[in-house]
C-alpha cells in the first residue's frame, strides 16, 4: 500500500510541474543597435539596425536566440543599385552566465550570410527569414542567466580596408 500511494503521489507531482511548465508563458527579451556605414565614394550613407531576442518556449522548455537585420539609405533621393560590400555577415550567439554579473559563455551559435540580400536591396524593413538569422534553440535552465548577442562583419567594396566588425547590444538577460 505504501509502494502504491508513493507512486502515486510523484505521479501526480510530475503531472502537476508538467501542467505549470506549459501553462507558463512564453518569456521574451530583446534590445535595438544601430550603426551607419559610410562609402568612400558616392554611394549612399546607410544605416542598419538589428534587433537581438532571447525568448523561453515554455512548450518544449528551450531558449532561442535571434537577430533582425534591417537597414536604409539615409538620402531618401538616392536609389543605390551598386554592389556595396564584398562580404555582410551576421554572428548571433546565445550566451548563458552563471550569475547575473559573471562572464558569458557561447552556448550556440549561426553565422548568416547576408551579403547578396544587402547588395541587392538598399533599404529593407520587412521581417522575414532572409533577414533574420536565428541560432539554434537550447535547453532552458532557470539556475544560469541567458541573452542573444550578435556580431556583424563586413568589407565594403573597394574601398582595400578589410572587413569590421561591429559588435552589438545583446539582449536583457532571461532567468528564472
Amino acid at each position: 500500500m505504501r509502494k502504491l500511494l508513493h507512486t502515486t503521489v510523484a505521479g501526480g507531482a510530475a503531472a502537476a510541474a508538467l501542467v505549470a511548465l506549459a501553462a507558463a508563458p512564453a518569456s521574451a527579451a530583446s534590445s535595438d543597435s544601430q550603426f551607419d556605414v559610410t562609402f568612400p565614394d558616392k554611394r549612399p550613407q546607410t544605416q542598419y539596425y538589428v534587433q537581438n531576442s532571447a525568448s523561453l518556449n515554455s512548450q518544449t522548455g528551450k531558449v532561442t536566440g535571434k537577430s533582425v537585420m534591417s537597414w536604409q539609405i539615409l538620402d531618401d533621393q538616392v536609389i543605390d543599385n551598386s554592389k556595396r560590400y564584398t562580404s555582410f555577415k551576421i554572428t548571433t550567439r546565445i550566451e548563458e552566465r552563471l550569475t547575473k554579473t559573471s562572464e558569458d559563455h557561447v552556448v550556440t551559435t549561426k553565422t548568416c550570410d547576408l551579403t547578396k540580400l544587402v547588395n541587392d536591396n538598399y533599404t529593407w524593413f520587412q521581417q522575414e527569414d532572409v533577414n533574420t538569422c536565428v541560432a539554434p534553440s537550447t535547453l532552458y535552465d532557470g539556475e544560469v542567466w541567458w541573452s542573444t548577442d550578435s556580431t556583424v562583419v563586413y568589407d565594403i567594396e573597394g574601398d582595400g580596408k578589410g572587413p569590421v566588425t561591429k559588435e552589438l547590444t545583446g539582449s536583457p538577460l532571461l532567468h528564472g
